[in-house]
């Protein structure tokens, strides 16, 4: 499964290629939801489509970035004031008598207050990470669709539940950001050859066996450990990965628009790395199709997943 990918999601770096536009209806609605929902995790990567806004769509969706980072920033000042008091308190204390809970309070108050003050400075910093475009389940991030005659890059959540299932899913079936192929006609029967995506990503990442990356069975009282690897094609490439999304609405709860990753059997680096499962890279030719599949038989879309781009690809311990 997928976990993890770093995600290409900047209009002006898809543009060329693909001919996209911004969804701005679609994204300022969730920009300006997140202001009042706290659950709602978007992309800062995202985000960075509307750091130098030129036009007055742009500038209200700024406006709402710039809110909600304001409000971030407050929220964490006064969490940080909170924790640096009770490091001084707990110190204060530690210097009348030595007890197990001021030792407790100094560990944790210094813990919050480096983890605070990190948090800080990347709600306040306007430079752009590695870590920007990184997403993970739940985050909201940009995926491409095709709305009539036009590629959109739209804000979708990286874990799709269904249309028409209740809201328990998520919790029920915790993998919904990616899509086993060989689930396609059935599970995902009402999105396959209905509601197609494509995310653009450079490289991905997956949680493997620590014993099942080095080839060799677990040692006698050894537990399963777990560890994160980071999965780059050789040479450098755009990967096109194929996903399916819903629009998943309630009267009485805020719409949800999520997208999963289509996984299959690995190429042989990732298997050898230790990994059964992998996201599928269409070839660039086959993206117009892919996107627009009402009116293609199932054969024909499996055909696609079938036909696709295996590079070379590279693995690394995760940093």
């Amino acid at each position: 499964m997928c976990y993890s990918a770093q995600v290409i999601q900047v209009v002006r770096k898809l543009h060329r290629e693909l001919g996209i536009r911004l969804d701005y209806e679609e994204a300022f609605r969730l920009f300006m939801r997140r202001l009042d929902d706290p659950g709602v995790v978007i992309s800062r990567g995202f985000e960075a489509n509307f750091d130098e806004p030129v036009n007055e769509q742009e500038r209200k969706i700024k406006a709402a970035i710039d809110e909600h980072r304001s409000r971030a920033a407050t929220k964490f000042e006064k969490e940080l004031f909170s924790q640096k008091t009770r490091l001084v308190n707990a110190e204060r204390s530690l210097k009348v008598k030595e007890t197990k809970k001021a030792r407790e309070d100094v560990r944790i108050a210094t813990t919050k207050i480096e983890a605070l003050a990190t948090k800080l400075r990347a709600v306040r910093s306007n430079e752009p990470t590695a870590e920007d475009n990184r997403i993970f389940p739940m985050v909201y991030t940009g995926v491409i669709v095709k709305r009539v005659t036009e590629n959109l890059l739209t804000p979708m959540r990286y874990f799709c539940r269904p249309a028409g299932k209740p809201a328990f899913y998520d919790k029920k079936f915790p993998g919904l950001y990616n899509a086993r192929r060989d689930n396609l006609e059935n599970f995902w029967g009402e999105q396959f050859g209905h509601h197609h995506a494509i995310m653009v990503v450079e490289s991905f990442y997956e949680n493997v066996k620590l014993h099942a990356m080095e080839h060799r069975e677990l040692r006698a009282g050894e537990q399963e450990t777990n560890v994160v690897l980071q999965f780059t094609p050789e040479p450098p490439q755009t990967m096109f990965i194929a996903c399916l999304w819903s629009h998943w609405t309630d009267p009485k709860e805020p719409d949800v628009r999520g997208f999963a990753a289509i996984t299959d059997e690995p190429p042989a680096e990732v298997a050898a790395a230790g990994h059964d499962r992998c996201i599928i890279n269409l070839k660039p030719e086959h993206v117009d199709a892919w996107l627009t599949p009402e009116g293609r038989s199932a054969g024909e879309l499996q055909a696609i997943l079938s036909d696709r781009v295996i590079p070379v690809i590279q693995h690394a311990m995760a940093a």
